[in-house]
């Protein structure tokens, strides 16, 4: 493999819009950011469903602190990281949406409260009291954390116009099933599709809709290494197909 093709299996991937529309998908818990009476910042754990657009839809008591707040006043902001992802807290993805919130009337508040029940099924059983406010931030401005020194400001037009990654919610079952069904495959992908001719071990450490990420071992040494699908794939059921198929092409490479 060329070195020209070896970048591009690096690049082809994910980008901030995509990683932050995924995370806000995959992700129903959230620290909610208010103000209150006097300014002062007001910080509550909230569950949402995100709309088609990914914008955060919540339910909230009107008598709560932040219930209080967002009737005054609309702005608020949301951060959402994944809590159980292993490592540093600080060095995993992460993101904050900031907006107002508005209140859906009609087929509006239909559709919103559908959103956030396919998150939280459970409030569907509360909505409707007296005391439940459902409202929508409508996000206009995002604050995307890959890690580390590792940020990305995005426009509301790119937030809004990407997708989450319809692979995400199988990803991680997938992953765990290709590293113990299929060790000498995934060292063949990595030979024969990711650049690591010297490997002698290599195993899966995520699949996303482009392609796989590889850890690959030879010569003492480590060294992450990434194999493309021919094309993006357009849902969770296309994922063990992919890989499957990666593997059964890179073996009948490599004899």
């Amino acid at each position: 493999m060329s070195a020209h093709d070896i970048g591009r299996q690096a690049s082809r991937r994910r980008g901030p819009a995509e990683e932050a529309r995924t995370l806000v998908s995959s992700v129903t818990v959230a620290a909610l950011a208010t103000a209150g009476e006097d300014g002062a910042p007001w910080c509550s754990i909230v569950v949402y469903g995100p709309t088609r657009d990914g914008n955060p839809v919540l339910l909230v008591q009107t008598d709560s602190e932040h219930g209080r707040n967002l009737l005054r006043d609309p702005r608020a902001s949301l951060a959402i990281n994944e809590p159980g992802a292993p490592g540093d807290p600080l060095d995993r993805p992460r993101i904050t949406l900031a907006g107002s919130v508005t209140r859906p009337q009609g087929q509006n508040y239909e559709d919103a409260l559908d959103a956030h029940c396919v998150a939280v099924p459970a409030a569907r059983l509360y909505a409707g009291w007296e005391d439940q406010l459902l409202c929508v931030l409508e996000v206009q401005q995002v604050r995307w954390v890959a890690g580390l020194a590792a940020t990305d400001a995005l426009s509301r037009d790119e937030y809004r116009g990407a997708e989450p990654d319809p692979t995400a919610p199988v990803a991680a079952k997938a992953t765990a099933q290709l590293n113990r069904d299929h060790p000498e495959g995934l060292l063949a992908v990595a030979r024969e599709f990711a650049g690591a001719r010297g490997a002698v071990s290599a195993y899966c450490t995520g699949i996303d809709r482009y392609g796989i990420d590889l850890s690959c071992t030879g010569a003492g040494q480590s060294a992450p290494a990434r194999a493309l699908f021919d094309d993006p794939l357009a849902g969770a059921a296309d994922v063990r197909p992919a890989t499957l198929e990666l593997v059964r092409r890179a073996k009948a490479l490599g004899g």
